[in-house]
């Protein structure tokens, strides 16, 4: 007989070199070989996936957690809280200015190199962060600190793409997202808690030294493959000469900005509107990140399967929890419940963002990834202002609401104005 006993995965074996009784078990063992050979790939897999999500839940935290402790270093430092939030500007001005720059700068770096070198500059920043004096070392201290975000999350999508296969790169990017995700149920409340019970500076440390464990994580899982190799940087910069890449991040910026003027008023919506104590504002963050959680893994799924109505699919049903939240909000049983639904609906359609620009620009996809990161941060500012906006012409704490129903309209409009251009474009060809 034939060397016909092999198996998968590389396993092999000659079973004209064995004697009878061996070439009856010998199948049965290349059997379990190789099953232990996929168990051990499908492991590893995990891990790199967690070393992944590990890091963006750092990222995650060291932001919401700004938020949770800005009383506490404004009494520290002798500033006032709107001057205090200058620190958590400066932070979100770190990210739309550091995706495009860093993942530029580093476009030749192989991504597992870049993605250590991301978490250690984070890391840096935010032992800057624990030790700055006053405010404008704080603020300078928040940037550095802001600038990796985009960048790790280009990155960190391409590493997870590799990692699961083709066709899978909506699923990839959610895995990577679930990190920053579950920092609003777990990292921010355990960081605002810490920073209350030892003091805020404790705070930017104890992020640092997680962070510390995910550069551990990244450095033992994270493979070392030429398939990670970055791209000139002449080619990366092409991509933002296409329409349509503006196209996809104007939807989001403009669209997304509603998660964020619901977000930023949630403990007045709580105490005022809902007329609570302010012990049930930690149960409406919860809620609201595990919708963000829950619509972020869905929104990867659907992005994977149907890319073209991923946005809509989410716009629109945030639409709709959007009204029941400003028509009913002043009952807590619609307030809690809604809470959920505005975080699930809209992380439901950031993930077909990704994978949108991804197909638009695929010879740059760790700058796309950046690029989704910088979009999203300017729906954070604009979704803040609109709402304190509405808030500040006397229309009450629900106007924040109506402020977020018009901009995720606004996107919803012109994702369906490109959806016609394009459409047009392929027309005429």
């Amino acid at each position: 007989m034939a060397n016909s006993a092999q198996a998968n995965g590389g396993v092999a074996t000659d079973l004209r070199r064995l004697n009878p009784m061996e070439r009856i078990y010998q199948p049965q063992c290349d059997a379990v070989r190789t099953h232990c050979q996929k168990a051990s790939e499908r492991r590893n897999r995990s891990l790199t996936l967690f070393a992944l999500a590990l890091g963006s839940f750092c990222i995650g935290t060291s932001e919401f957690a700004s938020m949770g402790i800005l009383q506490l270093f404004s009494a520290d430092l002798n500033i006032g809280i709107p001057a205090a939030t200058n620190a958590i500007t400066a932070y979100a001005l770190g990210v739309i200015v550091g995706a495009p720059l860093v993942t530029l700068a580093a476009a030749r770096l192989n991504r597992r190199t870049l993605l250590l070198a991301l978490v250690g500059l984070f890391i840096l920043g935010n032992i800057a962060s624990a030790l700055a004096p006053s405010l404008p070392l704080l603020m300078a201290a928040r940037f550095v600190s802001g600038m990796p975000q985009g960048a790790y999350f280009g990155a960190g999508a391409v590493v997870a793409s590799y990692i699961v296969g083709p066709g899978h790169a909506g699923k990839a990017f959610a895995m990577v997202m679930t990190g920053l995700t579950v920092a609003t149920i777990v990292g921010s409340p355990l960081a605002t808690f810490l920073g209350q019970t030892l003091g805020w500076r404790e705070t930017y440390l104890a992020v640092s030294g997680v962070a510390a464990l995910a550069l551990l994580s990244l450095l033992r899982w994270v493979p070392r493959a030429e398939a990670l190799n970055g791209a000139p940087v002449l080619r990366e910069l092409r991509a933002l000469r296409k329409p349509s890449v503006w196209g996809v991040m104007l939807v989001g910026a403009i669209g997304v900005a509603s998660i964020f003027a619901v977000y930023t008023f949630i403990g007045p919506l709580v105490t005022d509107v809902a007329g609570l104590e302010r012990g049930w504002i930690p149960l409406a963050l919860a809620l609201f990140g595990l919708g963000m959680t829950a619509g972020n893994l869905l929104g990867g799924r659907i992005a994977d399967g149907d890319p073209v109505r991923g946005i809509a699919i989410g716009y629109g049903a945030a639409l709709l929890v959007l009204i029941v939240l400003a028509v009913g909000g002043t009952d807590p049983w619609v307030l809690f419940p809604a809470m959920f639904g505005v975080g699930a609906t809209m992380m439901t359609a950031i993930p077909t963002l990704q994978v949108r620009l991804t197909r638009f620009a695929p010879e740059a996809p760790s700058l796309m990834g950046a690029m989704n990161l910088a979009a999203l941060n300017v729906a954070n500012a604009l979704g803040a202002w609109a709402g304190g906006l509405a808030i500040g012409a006397g229309a009450g704490l629900l106007a924040a609401v109506w402020a977020g129903f018009g901009l995720t309209l606004a996107g919803l409009a012109i994702y369906g104005v490109t959806l016609l251009a394009a459409r047009g474009h392929r027309s005429a060809a």
